[in-house]
């Protein structure tokens, strides 16, 4: 199905796995990578960046992982009443909310609508409309977030934004540095600073309703995960629920339509199981994210073991043979007793997999083949289909 076929095996060292795990314990916050880091009510955010530069406007932002995706992925951790200033992006952005609540607005003032984030929802903003977002729970809250493309293009602030910043002693140049007079900087003569982005640019932007804006937004209670979604579904060990989001991804059922099939850079989906269920061996030729969201996880890569905990990742490389299965119960935001997780595949096009030869033969013994298309098929079908005249 790929041009993995004639590839040898991957031999992976214990380090390089290890390199590519990130967990919970290895995020680093910066809480100076925006320009409005300074602003009452916007002071006491925490950026993290895992995967790719993002936007951070701070040279002291960590990156867990720079190995260029096709994405990046990052996390805005917020305690109650802290709100992320309204910002307009090129590429698209997708928060996958990893717990607490938050309001999402947009508009160039927050005005044209809101709608209140909960745990488990993930929502693709559009681009070119600026958006923001307020912690309104009782705890500290998580955004998990993917931006499209390695390079951004950075992000424009709101008019607002760069008038409360410049109160407080920050400023932005046009090459993306965040300029702090208050700890002594000094404003460059030969880079110009940003400017606000002219009134009648603002008012050429498209206006979002809030009924099209929920259409963005899968929720615990909108998924509809396909049951036999991959090759292994009707395997032991298999059996996992596959529900494509945003992008067509993995999924081998025909009839499986994801929520929203605009070009991102990358697809997204829900992986759901019970413990002993999973996905058996397979790869394919693209970068691939793995997020645990809940459940303790076994992913086994070429010859090597991790388990993924709540919220810790693992970048798989390009081309390796990989599978994973839950271990133990966790109650999920879609389906108490379950585990949770999501998968971030890079690309717009479907991702064709490769799998094991044992997992084909399986799979066959058990009715079932893939179409000359990538998808389930009846065995007995594709024989009489395929059988000499």
């Amino acid at each position: 199905m790929t041009d993995l076929v004639d590839r040898p095996t991957t031999t992976l060292s214990r380090a390089e796995v290890e390199r590519r795990t990130i967990r919970r314990s290895d995020w680093v916050p910066c809480q100076a990578a925006f320009i409005d880091c300074r602003t009452p009510g916007s002071d006491r955010k925490s950026n993290f960046q895992f995967i790719g530069p993002g936007v951070s406007q701070s040279s002291t932002q960590f990156v867990n992982l720079t190995d260029p995706h096709g994405f990046n992925l990052g996390a805005a951790g917020m305690p109650n009443g802290v709100s992320n200033s309204l910002h307009l992006h090129f590429t698209a952005e997708v928060f996958i909310n990893l717990g607490g609540e938050f309001l999402i607005r947009w508009g160039v003032d927050g005005t044209e609508g809101e709608y209140l984030c909960k745990d488990g929802d993930i929502i693709s903003v559009p681009t070119w409309a600026f958006r923001g977002f307020t912690n309104v729970g009782p705890d500290d809250g998580i955004l998990l977030t993917i931006l499209g493309h390695d390079v951004t293009g950075g992000i424009i602030w709101g008019p607002a934004v760069l008038r409360d910043a410049e109160s407080h002693g920050l400023h932005l140049t046009a090459d993306n540095r965040l300029i702090d007079t208050v700890a002594g900087d000094v404003v460059p003569d030969d880079v110009a600073l940003i400017k606000p982005m002219p009134q009648e640019q603002i008012d050429a932007l498209r206006r979002w309703s809030v009924e099209e804006m929920r259409a963005r937004v899968m929720a615990p209670g909108d998924r509809r995960p396909v049951e036999h979604g991959l090759l292994c579904g009707t395997l032991p060990g298999g059996g996992a629920r596959i529900t494509p989001v945003i992008g067509y991804g993995m999924v081998e059922d025909r009839r499986a339509q994801p929520l929203l099939h605009e070009p991102h850079t990358f697809n997204v989906a829900w992986l759901t199981a019970t413990p002993g269920e999973g996905v058996l061996s397979h790869r394919h030729e693209r970068t691939q994210v793995l997020v645990a969201k809940s459940g303790r996880w076994q992913v086994h890569l070429e010859d090597q073991t991790v388990e993924l905990g709540p919220d810790d990742m693992l970048s798989v490389p390009q081309g390796s043979w990989r599978s994973f299965h839950l271990l133990s119960e966790a109650g999920s935001p879609a389906e108490p007793g379950t585990g949770e997780l999501l998968v971030v595949n890079g690309g717009d096009d479907r991702v064709l997999l490769e799998w094991a030869p044992e997992v084909v033969g399986a799979a066959e013994r058990s009715g079932w083949v893939l179409d000359p298309n990538g998808y389930l098929a009846p065995a007995a079908v594709m024989r009489t289909a395929t059988e000499d005249d």
